[in-house]
């Protein structure tokens, strides 16, 4: 067991939630303290308040992965006796580091829209906003008949050969090499100043582009020659789509009414606000954490009988009655989803790095509102 340093838990961490996929414009990252530090203990949590950082503090916390970044408009000052600066003179006190993940979490397979998918138990899941398709390279590469099964494993432990769920998939034909090593090298196969034929293997398969230079690495690793024959072409069919909110299918249709004292069970919350007639019949659902007001036309487009996201305007649920959309606004604090499903998420990665870490779930209620 090894205790990790910040770089080496976001690195595991963006291997989930890449920052690639966030929304232009959202502040992700590192916002508050250095990663150049051993990470002891960390906590999860959907928002930074002053009583969230005391509650850290309480914990000998090091480093705060949360939902909502705790600076998200430019700073203009940082008065200490102010709540606000006061939050930020307890981080740096105290060196806690602070990193947000907002929408790249969002978006991620198996993020906080999967989540909330998977508590309201929707079947046949899939993205109701695309935002990013992954681009696609085709790899080819020639090597020896002796090392094709090294190489062909290399490159698909290395993530290139995913075809939906399929993985290590190449296409493989044989024929002959030639080569003539010149002064200077040292062939793996032959002698300088001889021409040589070998039997090899051309190896082709795909390759998201995001794992390009992994894969070529291990490529490189796992062939035998000095200099290695390989191409790369860009593709024009892309890879998977990730995207903002998930639809889904309920096992079986139910009232408008039943739906939304659903939603208040599956997601824990005391009330929710509904649009539409509470005997209409709803089963296909649209679901998006968070401020989901400027995506209803998408939902209704997606053929969703119900919309699940939180702080409906008063003139968007309006328009949500004009298409005939029926929503169902739990609030944004369900995104608290996210502290479980990140945590677990981080106990698993950590385990299997071997990393001696306390991952912490921070109890502190950040709901702003209360329900009478």
């Amino acid at each position: 067991m090894k205790t990790p340093n910040g770089y080496e838990i976001i690195q595991l961490f963006e291997q989930f939630a890449p920052k690639h996929l966030a929304m232009e414009g959202d502040k992700i990252g590192l916002q508050i303290g250095t990663l150049n530090k051993p990470i002891h203990r960390m906590m999860i949590t959907l928002d930074v308040l002053e009583h969230v950082v005391d509650e850290a503090i309480e914990h000998e916390i090091d480093l705060i992965i949360a939902h909502h970044p705790p600076i998200f408009r430019p700073l203009k000052h940082i008065v200490t006796d102010q709540p606000y600066g006061r939050m930020i003179e307890k981080c740096i006190k105290h060196n806690i580091a602070i990193y947000a993940a907002h929408t790249n979490l969002d978006i991620a397979k198996g993020g906080v829209n999967d989540w909330l998918a998977e508590a309201l138990q929707l079947q046949n899941v899939d993205v109701l906003v695309p935002t990013y398709e992954e681009p696609l390279k085709k790899l080819v590469v020639y090597v020896p008949r002796t090392h094709a099964d090294a190489v062909r494993k290399a490159i698909g432990d290395a993530g290139a050969g995913h075809i939906g769920n399929y993985s290590h998939c190449t296409f493989n034909s044989e024929g002959m090499g030639t080569f003539l090593p010149e002064e200077g090298a040292n062939p793996f196969i032959g002698q300088q100043g001889k021409l040589e034929t070998v039997e090899e293997v051309r190896i082709e398969t795909i390759v998201p582009a995001r794992v390009q230079r992994k894969v070529i690495q291990a490529m490189l690793q796992a062939h035998p020659y000095e200099e290695v024959a390989y191409d790369v072409y860009p593709l024009d069919n892309k890879g998977t789509t990730y995207g903002l909110g998930r639809i889904g299918t309920l096992s079986e249709e139910m009232t408008l009414q039943q739906f939304a004292q659903h939603v208040k069970t599956s997601l824990r919350v005391p009330t929710v606000r509904v649009v539409g007639e509470l005997t209409s019949r709803v089963r296909k659902v649209a679901v998006i954490g968070g401020d989901g007001n400027k995506y209803i036309h998408q939902a209704k487009m997606s053929g969703a009988d119900v919309y699940v996201t939180g702080d409906l305007y008063y003139h968007v649920a309006h328009d949500a009655l004009m298409l005939g959309l029926n929503v169902v606004d739990p609030g944004h604090h369900v995104e608290k989803v996210m502290k479980e499903g990140v945590a677990n998420l981080l106990k698993t990665m950590c385990a299997q790095q071997k990393f001696d870490i306390d991952i912490y779930v921070s109890q502190a209620n950040t709901e702003p509102f209360t329900f009478i």
